[in-house]
């Protein structure tokens, strides 16, 4: 719920969406950035670049436009040729403090790109703004990168529009559960469909079949919630000493703690107390980093409805520094194979530490006890053949028993014979060649082995990448299209990061 969704300013009527998509033509785009680094700061990222394009092709056909400053505390590239000529000729982008300067540079480089122009008679001055994300991330990380900025005015869309903890202001609000994000505010749309691939992805483990098992959207009942209404209902079964606590939120007093990241627990034990009412839900089941929260319905629960309900938590997954798995360079490792390939899914688990591999066959596998607990005194090579064990139990539990042989069988012939047909392909377009060529540091940026070109650019520096076997030590180093047709060529970047990429 937005302020806005709630109070008129000055009786204007709002359009369709409440957002300025509503403008015809104008269209938004958001990339987010969320990465769990070492330390309670270093490392972590919770920003994003957001993009606003004008109705049309602002680049071609400028705008007429002008800038106003509150307090003229922040950054703003671009605006003096606005206050000079009285026009836009840019997308206006958001991200954070420090990464500005990136997110400039890189609209000017997609822009020339795209027009194919060779740098002589091609300029822009490119609007950005910047956000300062400083509580809940990194800002000297420069975890925003050009292909974000990419990502952002390649998803730009006209309708309803994300809003909240997504692209550029990603990291100004946050869910104080353990994470120091909030969870996405999304679209209805969005919402939708992401439980139309949650069911999907859960029917391999929940039978959803003649309601035995039933998926449902809160938002059937918070999204018509009266604010005042719930005040008078839910505000006074809950206690603010008692709640500030609880252990998630005193993670964030220090730094800050946003109304609307308090109200979080609220609405989730207001969840609890709707499922018992509607579906007889009387057991909450998730990781112990929601305790708080799941007790909070359990108390709502007992106050309003003088009934018993009850929580229980499982250990979250943790490696043997105490970081949570599940977690890789470029993001996440998902369940739905169109995010994340069998073949990385069973990558990842192939290559976790020595001395998390039988916790992970304990907790993750049907496997007999007594079959790990002869493992236990594995060491050295055989500590690889128990994870070799892991990946194919899990990708076969995951994603059935016959791509887990196509993806054991392409990784055992990649070191084998540096080939594979099961492993993970990348098509390059005709685009993505300047006339018949491609470098190398394009092909391992856009296959997604290297999250940039200055990432690639080190990683051939550092003698990590080779093709078809052979390393590549020149940065400046081009393929053919004839080299990549066909059977296209096996990149690898470092020993455990591979894709084929071939000519579409």
């Amino acid at each position: 719920m937005r302020i806005r969704d709630i109070a008129r300013i000055d009786g204007f009527p709002c359009g369709e969406y409440n957002a300025v998509t509503d403008v015809k033509g104008v269209r938004v785009g958001h990339s987010t950035v969320i990465k769990d680094g070492a330390g309670p700061v270093e490392g972590i990222a919770r920003t994003g670049v957001t993009v606003v394009l004008p109705a049309g092709d602002i680049v071609e056909n400028a705008m007429y436009a002008g800038v106003f400053s509150l307090n003229g505390n922040g950054e703003l590239s671009g605006c003096h040729w606005i206050e000079e000529s009285g026009l836009l000729t840019t997308p206006i982008a958001l991200t954070n403090t420090h990464s500005l300067g990136i997110v400039r540079d890189a609209m000017i480089d997609y822009y020339a790109r795209l027009r194919k122009t060779d740098g002589s008679s091609y300029w822009m001055l490119p609007v950005v703004g910047e956000t300062w994300d400083g509580w809940l991330s990194d800002i000297n990380g420069m975890h925003v990168r050009p292909e974000h900025l990419c990502a952002a005015l390649d998803s730009a869309a006209s309708g309803p529009v994300a809003e909240g903890c997504v692209g550029g202001g990603t990291g100004m609000i946050g869910d104080p559960s353990g994470r120091t994000d909030m969870r996405q505010m999304l679209t209805p749309e969005t919402i939708q469909h992401n439980c139309d691939c949650f069911k999907k992805q859960m029917s391999r483990f929940i039978d959803f079949s003649d309601d035995k098992a039933l998926l449902v959207n809160n938002a059937e009942w918070l999204m018509n919630l009266n604010y005042v209404n719930l005040l008078r209902e839910v505000g006074p079964h809950f206690s603010v000493n008692r709640m500030l606590t609880a252990e998630c939120y005193k993670q964030r007093m220090e730094r800050g703690l946003s109304f609307l990241e308090f109200n979080y627990m609220i609405m989730q034990s207001y969840d609890f107390y709707m499922l018992y009412q509607k579906y007889g839900c009387n057991m909450q089941f998730g990781g112990d980093d929601q305790w708080s929260n799941m007790l909070g319905g359990t108390e709502l629960i007992r106050r309003k409805l003088g009934k018993d309900a009850h929580a229980m938590t499982i250990t979250l997954l943790l490696n043997s520094e105490g970081k949570k798995m599940g977690k890789t360079q470029s993001g996440a490792v998902w369940l739905d194979p169109n995010k994340t390939s069998p073949f990385e899914f069973y990558q990842y688990w192939r290559n976790v530490a020595d001395a998390d591999v039988l916790k992970c066959l304990r907790m993750l596998t049907f496997l007999p006890l007594e079959q790990i607990d002869e493992m236990d005194k594995w060491e050295g090579s055989q500590l690889n053949t128990a994870k070799e064990i892991l990946a194919y139990e899990l990708t076969k539990l995951v994603h059935g028993e016959e791509e887990a042989e196509k993806a054991q069988a392409a990784a055992k012939a990649l070191f084998s014979s540096g080939n594979a047909a099961n492993m993970p392909t990348y098509e390059l377009t005709e685009d993505d060649f300047n006339g018949d060529e491609i470098d190398i540091l394009s092909i391992l940026q856009k296959s997604g082995l290297a999250p940039s070109r200055s990432e690639a650019r080190r990683n051939v520096e550092q003698g990590g990448v080779s093709v078809d076997g052979n390393q590549v030590k020149d940065i400046k180093a081009v393929f053919t299209k004839d080299q990549l047709a066909g059977e296209g060529m096996v990149v690898k970047r470092g020993k455990k990061n591979f894709k084929k990429v071939v000519l579409k």
